[in-house]
């Protein structure tokens, strides 16, 4: 399967909105702030009505419709710049508050009661940019200036939107503090990501300083005492130099030891790893938390751990799924105990007729550490199934 066949639907997720996914580009972040955001717009329809009714003079539809405008504006520009990367200063977003807060007493006062609900997106603003202490008392005050308006305009219509201006106003609250702790999140995580690629860096050079600090201490010294024997004894120099040869394959061997470990991968760390790739792909993910890997050699281990990686790289790639479940269990068969990898999704998969390079190549790695595959499709999707060898006698079982 090539890229190009899988063109719908790569255009089918960029256009998703995807929550919970960090923004790709600028114009998903844009159609996201959009969603949050208009969906609010909705409280607009009493204003909108009243100016279309024909209950007011030509100049209070116009001012109505220039004060509307304007508070549409703020309201917008306030909140797109609060979800932004830089944020209005605070004396700033508590004068724009402030000014859709005029213009929503101004309003309702010369146009009635139908503008009550501008009050809706005060406390929306109150909720969403202000830090939560100021907002747990400018939401309040809202609603209180809404009530005081509404003696004059209706106090019906306050009363009915004076629960849904509390709860708006807190529920915003509620939601700014989550957008807050995800940003902190992520910025933790990946701060975690950084230092942990620093200490393998760390634990790499210090590995290989002890693997041949030595090694390359012995090979000058031998060729300082070649170079001295070699005018009047050429046998000792040769021996030297056999010597030479003998430790620089060896550090060649331990360098080529050292860096195969350093690639072996760990089903731990790749279950991880998975969590986070479905995730971003959009892929609800069932993936087990730590399995039990107790006397698994890590030839086995690291075998089913590229099974994974494989298995999870189509999955994203190619199947177009939705879900994916990921399993780790030991079984006993007839061969022995054996833990067995699977991983079904619900993707449709694409077009291909026969088994790609990758798992032509995983094929030949669970072989050779004495383990199986099996791949196919299945009534709801694909499914991969990875056995190996397990150095154990417990008679696990397989689960119900």
């Amino acid at each position: 399967m090539t890229d190009d066949d899988l063109l719908p639907e790569e255009v089918r997720r960029e256009t998703a909105v995807g929550l919970g996914r960090t923004a790709r580009t600028r114009r998903e972040l844009w159609r996201r702030k959009a969603l949050w955001i208009g969906v609010w717009l909705v409280f607009l329809s009493s204003p909108v009505h009243d100016l279309v009714s024909g209950r007011h003079t030509s100049a209070g539809t116009a001012a109505g419709s220039l004060g509307l405008a304007v508070f549409v504006s703020v309201y917008l520009a306030l909140l797109f710049r609060d979800m932004g990367d830089a944020p209005y200063p605070r004396r700033l977003v508590v004068a724009l508050i402030g000014s859709m807060a005029a213009l929503a007493v101004t309003l309702s006062l010369t146009l009635g009661a139908p503008w009550l609900g501008l009050f809706c997106y005060v406390s929306v603003a109150c909720g969403m940019v202000l830090p939560p202490r100021a907002a747990f008392w400018a939401i309040p005050a809202t609603a209180a200036t809404m009530m005081l308006v509404g003696l004059r305009t209706g106090v019906e219509q306050a009363a009915d939107l004076l629960v849904l201006v509390l709860l708006i106003g807190f529920a915003m609250t509620g939601v700014s503090q989550l957008v807050r702790t995800t940003i902190a999140l992520r910025e933790a995580r990946a701060t975690v990501a950084q230092l942990a690629a620093n200490e393998e860096r760390l634990r790499l050079a210090r590995d290989l300083h002890d693997l041949l600090g030595h090694s390359l201490s012995l090979i000058t010294l031998k060729s300082e005492l070649a170079g001295r024997m070699l005018p009047e004894h050429p046998e000792k120099a040769a021996r030297q130099v056999a010597d030479i040869e003998q430790v620089s394959r060896q550090a060649m061997v331990d360098v080529r030891e050292a860096v195969t470990g350093y690639r072996r991968p760990r089903l731990a760390a790749e279950l991880a790893g998975v969590q986070v790739a479905l995730a971003a792909a959009g892929v609800t993910a069932h993936v087990p938390a730590e399995p039990d890997l107790d006397g698994v050699p890590e030839e086995s281990e690291s075998a089913l751990a590229w099974a994974l990686r494989e298995a999870v790289t189509n999955v994203v790639r190619h199947s177009g799924a939705g879900r994916c479940t990921v399993d780790v269990v030991r079984r006993q068969t007839l061969d022995g105990p054996v833990v067995e990898l699977s991983v079904e999704d619900n993707g449709s998969g694409g077009p291909g007729t026969g088994p790609g390079n990758g798992l032509t190549g995983l094929t030949e790695r669970l072989e050779k550490a004495g383990g199986t595959l099996e791949a196919g499709r299945t009534r709801h999707g694909f499914r991969l199934v990875a056995r190996v060898p397990a150095d154990t006698g417990a008679d696990i079982g397989s689960p119900a």
